[in-house]
């Protein structure tokens, strides 16, 4: 702040000069009277100022709360809808037993898998959050856990249902895919992602290098796994986890990880055809075991990636499982699973599959991407059971191109060749998607 002296002396300096005839005296009494009204006015201002600030600093705190609660919870919702082209019927990955569900079978237009999110800090030590999906008049509860703050020493705990921090995509809900459906990976493992009910602990270690381990507990009752195997007492599977990544000067990132999950599916239920080709219902029990590896590599110029930007993204599984396999009877339907007739033997499978994908942003609100997928049906032995072993590595190519107005929206096209179905001409699919969020939402992991 000016002195007053200095702004004194301005102000006698901005005024009118006096009258020639004027003698000094009457120049010094005038520039005195001046200072004096100048000084009486300055020291009401500031004490009307600082009484003003000490009624706001009294008020802001009372303020501040009341506003925090006006938004407890933060509420948020995820519209999705699209048009499908494609053949007709449903189409299993050859050669995988099927896993929960998947989003995207339907043609035509469609109101997709839409999300209701509520998220808020309960008190100082917890936050809780809860994913909600609406698809046609149901509503699923994707999430809902609560998570430890500031517990200390870069540990956390999260408990409820969770989406697993396995592998990369997991973590990730549809709306925030980069392709209109999911991987073909993620399908034949999950059905199309892994949520656990249970708890997670995650350590972030305290280095310049991003690194943290993270294991879980689960009931286990999600494909891999099984209604019937989570229920028990203790945990119906369990997974761990390990990722790391660093900065490559100011413009590239990466991440890489390792993963891996084991169940105990009991009567783990699943669709496939039989020698026949009639639909039969299999009943799984055993154990299930994958591996997971990620890698994600990130680029912008200067590390700003408004204007442009580029994301690799790749993961790879292999998965071993073993027990018994039923064959339900299908025999009124014309199937060859007779009950009682080879209706259970012994089960083996060595699985494994990959994608690749690349995003490129390459100007503001524009990006591209080409996707990759491909798996191996591997070592499948259904013992004497009358169900076709698999020799087939479905594949499929996905290109997309979107357009957001915002980060709020979102507009999409993708075409793609689906390879997955053996004995099935290619399925040219094309996709017109939109997204849209309102209110609340959270960013995205890297």
């Amino acid at each position: 702040m000016f002195k007053p002296t200095l702004l004194a002396a301005a102000l006698a300096c901005a005024l009118p000069l006096p009258a020639a005839a004027a003698s000094d005296a009457d120049l010094v009494n005038e520039l005195a009277k001046v200072r004096a009204e100048f000084d009486q006015k300055l020291k009401e201002l500031q004490a009307t100022y600082e009484a003003r600030l000490r009624q706001l600093e009294k008020t802001a705190p009372v303020a501040a709360a009341s506003r925090g609660n006006d938004f407890n919870p933060e509420i948020g919702l995820v519209l999705q809808g699209s048009y499908a082209q494609r053949k007709p019927g449903e189409r299993a990955i050859t050669g995988f037993l099927a896993g929960s569900h998947n989003h995207a079978g339907s043609r035509g237009f469609k109101l997709d898998h839409s999300e209701l999110t509520l998220a808020a800090n309960i008190d100082p030590t917890l936050r809780g959050y809860a994913n909600i999906a609406l698809l046609d008049g149901a509503a699923e509860v994707e999430e809902a856990w609560f998570q430890t703050l500031g517990l200390g020493n870069g540990f956390s705990v999260k408990g409820g249902r969770f989406l697993s921090g396995i592998g990369y995509a997991n973590e990730q809900h549809p709306h925030a895919w980069d392709f209109a459906d999911n991987s073909l990976m993620y399908n034949a493992l999950f059905g199309e992602h892994l949520a656990q009910d249970g708890v997670q602990v995650k350590w972030l270690a305290p280095t310049a290098t991003f690194l943290e381990f993270g294991a879980e507990l689960g009931r286990g009752g999600n494909f891999p796994g099984s209604d019937d195997g989570g229920n028990r007492n203790g945990a119906g599977a369990w997974s761990a986890f390990a990722h790391v990544g660093d900065d490559v000067g100011d413009a590239a990132s990466w991440r890489a990880g390792l993963s891996y999950l084991s169940a105990k599916p009991k009567n783990r239920s699943s669709h496939v055809e039989d020698l026949g080709g009639v639909e039969a219902e299999t009943l799984f029990s055993g154990k299930s075991n994958t591996w997971l590896a990620d890698f994600v590599w990130k680029w912008a110029p200067d590390g700003n990636p408004k204007a442009r930007n580029f994301k690799f993204q790749t993961e790879y599984f292999r998965r071993n499982e073993a027990g018994d396999i039923n064959c339900v009877d299908n025999t009124v339907d014309g199937g060859a699973c007779a009950l009682g007739v080879n209706d259970s033997d012994a089960h083996h499978t060595r699985q494994s599959g990959w994608y690749a994908q690349g995003v490129y942003q390459f100007m503001p609100r524009w990006r591209a991407g080409l996707r990759y997928d491909r798996l191996d049906s591997g070592t499948v032995d259904f013992g004497l059971l009358p169900l076709p072993p698999a020799d087939y590595r479905p594949s499929k190519w996905s290109l997309m191109a979107d357009y957001s107005p915002s980060e709020f929206s979102r507009f999409r096209l993708q075409l793609a060749r689906d390879r997955s179905m053996q004995g099935s001409p290619d399925d040219n699919q094309a996709t017109l998607q939109y997204i849209h969020s309102l209110g609340a939402h959270g960013g995205h992991k890297f």
